[in-house]
């Protein structure tokens, strides 16, 4: 079971792990029992079937939803009470959550597209490199990316599992690719669509967009410029901005300095000592 769902980690789908954590008296399933639950409500594996398992899959299915663990308790005494059961026993269930994990996209495999490879693998993040020119997306190239995909834009998304944990940044060298790729990855449930370069650039991209009849809504998913602001000039000071703004979105922060005045909260203590 643990290897099935370190599959599917590797393959960017969500599941639950459902796992019997208590029993008491007699009852279908003992403690260590698993099963997996999937987003649409299919299973793999059982904890003891009939209406317990009925009522666990859609908890799990919740569970999924609001990502975040919970325990589930059951008697099996009196159905008429909105019990599971008749065999007398009582069962504890934990369900938790399994999201893949995130993946960074770079869709350009140029000087920046490595440095945020590097950078990206290095924070744990899995990394998929893409890039249309033979000899750019590969294991000699960008050595840290865990996939790498030869192909035109536009064919990504059959290529690979975008998923709601998939930050896109588009690290290309001009208007024309982002125009190219932009819809069919506009298309996808990706948590974050980002791309490089000034506000002009992308102001024409956004028109050349919307000559093309591409929803405003989809349009208005991209961000760009993307990173946060640190007047970053090398391929790996971008690449650091870049993905700055990715761990400041993943974890709710706000991206402003953390830098704390001390004097300030000791002088309003009216403290006179040194």
């Amino acid at each position: 079971m643990f290897e099935r769902v370190a599959q599917l980690q590797r393959e960017g789908r969500t599941v639950a792990l459902v796992t019997v954590i208590a029993a008491r008296g007699s009852v279908p399933r003992h403690e260590g029992s698993k099963m997996l639950v999937f987003p649409d409500g299919t299973t793999e594996g059982t904890i003891g079937g009939g209406e317990m398992e009925s009522r666990v899959i859609q908890q799990a299915v919740e569970a999924l939803r609001a990502g975040r663990s919970r325990i589930l308790n059951y008697e099996f005494r009196d159905p008429d009470q909105g019990d599971v059961g008749v065999c007398g026993g009582e069962l504890d269930v934990y369900v938790e959550p399994v999201a893949p994990q995130p993946t960074i996209l770079i869709v350009g495999a140029g000087h920046v597209g490595q440095a945020v490879a590097h950078l990206a693998r290095w924070l744990g993040m899995r990394v998929v490199v893409s890039d249309d020119r033979p000899g750019f997306a590969t294991e000699e190239t960008v050595p840290e990316a865990d996939e790498h995909l030869a192909c035109e834009i536009g064919e990504i998304p059959q290529r690979l599992n975008i998923n709601e944990q998939t930050y896109i940044l588009l690290t290309t060298r001009g208007v024309a690719l982002d125009v190219e790729g932009l819809p069919a990855l506009l298309a996808t449930p990706a948590a974050y669509i980002g791309v490089i370069g000034s506000r002009r650039r992308w102001e024409t991209c956004a028109q050349i967009l919307r000559e093309l009849d591409v929803d405003e809504a989809l349009i208005a998913r991209v961000t760009s410029p993307m990173g946060l602001e640190l007047n970053a000039e090398t391929p790996e000071e971008i690449a650091l901005s870049m993905l700055a703004e990715i761990v400041m979105l993943r974890r709710g922060g706000t991206g402003e300095p953390m830098g704390h005045d001390a004097s300030r909260s000791y002088m309003e203590q009216g403290s006179t000592e040194p």
